[in-house]
C-alpha cells in the first residue's frame, strides 16, 4: 500500500501543534478519550430517530487495554466508526475536525453536545507513540479499514478485519529515552489516574482490565488457628474509571452539603469543609456551569508569591486547565472550583484562552455572582462573614487599593473595620449611616493593634466630640483609603481623614482663633524646640486634638507617619521615606507650662534635653522606633539627679 502524504504537508507543522498546544504529554489519553465519546454520541443520537441501531445508552462504552509485553495501548469504543472516506478526511488533515462537522451539519433540532475537534487531538498522540494504527468499521458499512503512521512523512489506509462497528486507536508507546520515561503509560495506575484527572465526567463508562491482589481466605490462621499473615492472590477486574456524572450538574437541590463537602476536600486537597459552596448555571451569551467554594480557613501559602489562583475548566466535562487564572481577579484569588462550558473548544492553548472572548464573559458574569454571594453571606449571617473576613479580607482590601482604586466599587461594601465606639467590626455603610449630622469627616486611626490606637493621644478629643474611628491595623488600610478617597450617598460623601493628620474639623472659629494667637504668642519657644531637634519636625505647635495627653506627632503632608513606618519596613525600599512630622503640645498640660519657664530662664541646654524627650515619647506612642535610644536614656538620667 502506497503511504499518502498529509494534507498538512510538513513535519514542521506536526511538530508545531503537538508542542504549542500541549503542556503535558497525559494530555494526548484525554484528547483519544474525547475523540471515543465523540463517536459513541454520534451513533447514540442516531440511535434516537433509526431503529436499526439496536444499542441503548447502557450499552456504549469506552476500554482501555495496555500491552507491556508489546508495548501497545488500545483505546476503543463502540460508536459510530468511520468509513475509508472519513479516515481520510479526518485523519489526512491535520486540525481537521469530524466532530465540529457534525455539530454544524445536524439538521434534526435536537441538542448535541460533542466534545472537541477530532484532528487535532488526534495527533497528540505522536507525543507518547512512535506509530498509531487506527482501525475502524462504521455503522452501517460491511467493510473495516485500517489508518497507519509513525509520523509527518504520511500515513497509509487499507482494508482490514473487524467484526463489530466503532474505532480502536493503538498506539505503539515510545521506548523511554533520557528523562522522558514513556512506560509510565502502560501501567494501569498511572492510565487510571490520568482518566481521572481530565475524563472523569465523561458520560459513558471508560473501562479497563486492572490486576489486583486479595487475600486467600482461610490463609489467616495456621493449623492450631493462631492469627498469621495471610497469602494473597492476584486476580482481574473489569473496572469503571470514571464517575460519569458531574456534581455540578446535578440538581442542586438533591445534592447534599456533605457531598459537595467531600467533592471539594477531594477535588482541591483541603481536609476542611469550606467555608460556603457557590453553584451557577448560567445560559444565554456565555453558557457554563460553575461551582464554586470559598476555603474555611487561609492556604499556609496564600499571601506567598507560590500560591497559584485559578479555577479548574473544563469543556463538556472533560479538564482543559488545571489552574486557569484568567477566569478570576486577584481580589476573588481565594475562590476554589471550576468552570464547565460547551462553548470552549478542547484543543485550545493558554495563549488562545488569554484571547478568548467567550471566557472574558464568564470571567465578568463569576466576579458579579462571587460579589452577590458574599454581600448576601455579610446581611445573613455576620458571625461566619466576619470569620471569612479575618482570612481573607486582606485580599478585597488590596484589590479596593489596585489599579488606582477602579475596583473599588464592586468591593468597598465587602469590607469591614473595627470601630472604636462599637468595639466590634462594622462595614463603611454602618459607619456612616451611624455619623452626627455636624460630623465632616469619617474618622480613622493606623496602627498595630486596635489595643495601641485605642491609647493615640489624638484618639481623645475624637472620641469625646461622640465620632467615631475606624482603627486600621494593615500595612495597606491607609493605603487603600486614600484611593477610595470619600464614601457615602452622591452629594453627601464623606472624605476619609487620619486622626493624625492636620485639620480633624472638630474645632470651632473661636478655638480655632484662640490656638492661632497662642501659637504666635509662643513662637520664639516653638522656634528653639525646632531647632533643637534639628530638623527632626517641620513645626512645633499647640495642638487642638491634646485633652490629658502633654504631647503627639502629627504630619502636614500626603504621607503619614504610619505610612511612612510601612514604607520604610519593605525590603524592597532602598532609599527611606520621611513624612513631615509636626510635634504637637498641650496648651493646657502642666509639661508645657515647665517648658516656658525653661524658655523665659533661658535654659537653652535643659529645653532643648525637654525637647529630644517630648519628641522620643511621641515617636514611642506612634509605635516608632526612637531614632537615638543612648540619647533618649542619658536625657532621661539627667532629669533623675
Amino acid at each position: 500500500m502506497a503511504k499518502k502524504q498529509f494534507k498538512a504537508e510538513s513535519k514542521r507543522l506536526l511538530d508545531m501543534m503537538i508542542n504549542s498546544i500541549y503542556t503535558h504529554k497525559e494530555i494526548f489519553l484525554r484528547e483519544l478519550i474525547s475523540n471515543a465519546s465523540d463517536a459513541i454520541d454520534k451513533l447514540y443520537f442516531r440511535s434516537l430517530t433509526d431503529d436499526s441501531v439496536k444499542l441503548k445508552k447502557k450499552d456504549f462504552f469506552i476500554r482501555l487495554a495496555a500491552d507491556k509485553e508489546n508495548r501497545t495501548l488500545t483505546v476503543r469504543d463502540n460508536g459510530i466508526g468511520m468509513t475509508k472516506e472519513e479516515l481520510e478526511k479526518n485523519l489526512g488533515t491535520i486540525a481537521k475536525s469530524g466532530s465540529l462537522d457534525f455539530k454544524n451539519e445536524n439538521e434534526t433540532g435536537g441538542k448535541v453536545d460533542v466534545i472537541g475537534q477530532f484532528g487535532v487531538g488526534f495527533y497528540s498522540a505522536f507525543m507518547v507513540a512512535s506509530r498509531v494504527t487506527v482501525r475502524s468499521r462504521a455503522f452501517g458499512a460491511q467493510e473495516a479499514w485500517q489508518w497507519e503512521s509513525t509520523g509527518a512523512e504520511g500515513y497509509t489506509i487499507e482494508p482490514c478485519d473487524k467484526e463489530d462497528v466503532g474505532t480502536e486507536v493503538i498506539l505503539v508507546v515510545k521506548e523511554n529515552e533520557g528523562e522522558e520515561h514513556y512506560d509510565e503509560f502502560l501501567d494501569d495506575w498511572r492510565l487510571a489516574g490520568i482518566v481521572k484527572k481530565y475524563s472523569d465526567y465523561i458520560r459513558y463508562p471508560i473501562k479497563m482490565l486492572r490486576e489486583k491482589s486479595r487475600a486467600i481466605e482461610g490463609t489467616d490462621k495456621d493449623e492450631e488457628g493462631h492469627y498469621k499473615a495471610p497469602e494473597y492472590e492476584t486476580y482481574t477486574e473489569d473496572e469503571t474509571l470514571n464517575s460519569m456524572v458531574p456534581i455540578w450538574k446535578r440538581d442542586k437541590k438533591k445534592v447534599k452539603d456533605e457531598e459537595y463537602a467531600q467533592f471539594y476536600k477531594d477535588k482541591f486537597g483541603d481536609y476542611s469543609d469550606p467555608a460556603r459552596v457557590i453553584q451557577s448555571k448560567t445560559e444565554g451569551t456565555a453558557t457554563f456551569n460553575a461551582l464554586l467554594f470559598i476555603p474555611s480557613r487561609t492556604p499556609y501559602n496564600y499571601y506567598t508569591k507560590e500560591y497559584e489562583k485559578g479555577l479548574q475548566l473544563y469543556s463538556s466535562g472533560v479538564l482543559i486547565m488545571e489552574k486557569c487564572a484568567d477566569l478570576l481577579p486577584d481580589y476573588f484569588s481565594f475562590v476554589k472550583g471550576l468552570v464547565d462550558s460547551e462553548d470552549l473548544s478542547l484543543n485550545i492553548s493558554r495563549e488562545m484562552l488569554q484571547h478568548d472572548s467567550q471566557l472574558k464573559l464568564i470571567k465578568t458574569t463569576l466576579e458579579r455572582k462571587i460579589k452577590n454571594e458574599l454581600a448576601a453571606w455579610l446581611k445573613n449571617d455576620r458571625e461566619k462573614y466576619e470569620e471569612f473576613f479575618r482570612n481573607f479580607g486582606l485580599q478585597l482590601k488590596m484589590g479596593c487599593y489596585a489599579s488606582y482604586g477602579m475596583n473599588k466599587e464592586l468591593l468597598q461594601d465587602l469590607l469591614l473595620f473595627h470601630s472604636a465606639k462599637e468595639n466590634k467590626l462594622v462595614t463603611l455603610r454602618e459607619y456612616y449611616e451611624a455619623m452626627p449630622e455636624d460630623q465632616k469627616y469619617i474618622y480613622y486611626a493606623a496602627g498595630e493593634s486596635t489595643d495601641r490606637l485605642a491609647k493615640l493621644p489624638a484618639a481623645e478629643r475624637v472620641l469625646d466630640k461622640g465620632f467615631d474611628i475606624l482603627y486600621l491595623t494593615d500595612d495597606v488600610d491607609e493605603f487603600m483609603l486614600q484611593m477610595l478617597r470619600s464614601y457615602g450617598d452622591k452629594e453627601k460623601e464623606k472624605e476619609f481623614r487620619n486622626i493624625s493628620a492636620d485639620d480633624l474639623g472638630i474645632e470651632t472659629d473661636a478655638e480655632k482663633e484662640e490656638v492661632k494667637a497662642k501659637n504666635e504668642e509662643n513662637k520664639e519657644l516653638f522656634e528653639a524646640m525646632k531647632e533643637a531637634l534639628d530638623g527632626k519636625v517641620t513645626e512645633v505647635r499647640l495642638s487642638q486634638r491634646l485633652k490629658s495627653h502633654p504631647v503627639c506627632l502629627s504630619s502636614s503632608g500626603p504621607l503619614s507617619i504610619e505610612m511612612e513606618k510601612v514604607l520604610n519596613s519593605m525590603p524592597a525600599q532602598q532609599e527611606k521615606v520621611k513624612s513631615e512630622k509636626v510635634l504637637e503640645l498641650n496648651g493646657e498640660h502642666e509639661v508645657f507650662a515647665a517648658l516656658k519657664r525653661l524658655f523665659e530662664a533661658g535654659d537653652k541646654e535643659k529645653l532643648a534635653a525637654y525637647s529630644e524627650i517630648l519628641y522620643d515619647q511621641a515617636l514611642l506612642i506612634e509605635g516608632l522606633a526612637l531614632e537615638d535610644p543612648v540619647a533618649y536614656a542619658n536625657n532621661v538620667c539627667k532629669l533623675m539627679v
